[in-house]
């Protein structure tokens, strides 16, 4: 497939990322016109390839990883919707992750947490179960770096709110790989007191789930 059908594939509207990422799989070639595709000023072309990396990296991410240095450049862009699909590549490659750069970039990374943007600190939550299940020897720092965001700074007190449900859904994916599971356990009660409504009854749910007393 040549590169220009490949992005008129991509943009083209109601296309399918996960068959054009098998597609790019198959003729591993192809993958650098996607990451070119990035910098497209066709916003189709742009966020299309940004979806079509995103299921390359969850279907093969070792094909994904030598453009390692490339996504974690890609945490600084102006661009909030390539920054936020940066942080799941980068998520997803730690599987093979073998050579430990992403312990090199850890507190870049998890930087964002303590604010001021709401969407970009629960994205890194989100991923984090990610993480934590493919570098279990970095549990306990995930579990730092997330509660960090019973303090943080955004942009209003419910944004907080949001962000500290996300930290309950990511905690209850890797609860059982955690050694220091007390601190955690004492963040989630704490959100029985929680205002917001949504964030109250996924506490209750972690907390029922595992039969720890309210």
């Amino acid at each position: 497939m040549a590169a220009a059908n490949l992005l008129r594939k991509i943009a083209r509207k109601g296309s399918n990322p996960s068959k054009i990422a098998a597609e790019v799989i198959h003729c591993q070639g192809l993958i650098e016109v996607v990451v070119e595709g990035l910098g497209a000023k066709q916003p189709s072309v742009k966020y299309g390839c940004e979806k079509v990396l995103r299921k390359i990296g969850e279907m093969q991410p070792d094909l994904l990883y030598p453009y390692f240095d490339f996504l974690i450049a890609m945490l600084d862009c102006e661009n909030c919707f390539l920054k936020w699909g940066a942080i799941h590549d980068i998520a997803n490659l730690t599987r093979v992750d073998g050579a430990g750069n992403f312990e090199l970039i850890f507190d870049k990374y998890y930087a964002p947490i303590s604010g001021p943007v709401m969407i970009t600190a629960a994205t890194i939550i989100g991923a984090s179960a990610r993480i934590a299940l493919a570098k279990p020897l970095l549990a306990e720092r995930i579990v730092t770096e997330i509660l960090k965001v019973e303090s943080a700074e955004y942009k209003t007190p419910e944004c907080r709110n949001v962000a500290i449900g996300h930290a309950i859904d990511s905690f209850d994916q890797f609860f059982d790989h955690v050694r220091r599971k007390g601190r955690i356990v004492q963040f989630v009660k704490r959100q029985l007191q929680n205002s917001r409504t949504p964030v109250r009854k996924r506490a209750e749910k972690f907390l029922k789930k595992r039969k720890i007393p309210c």
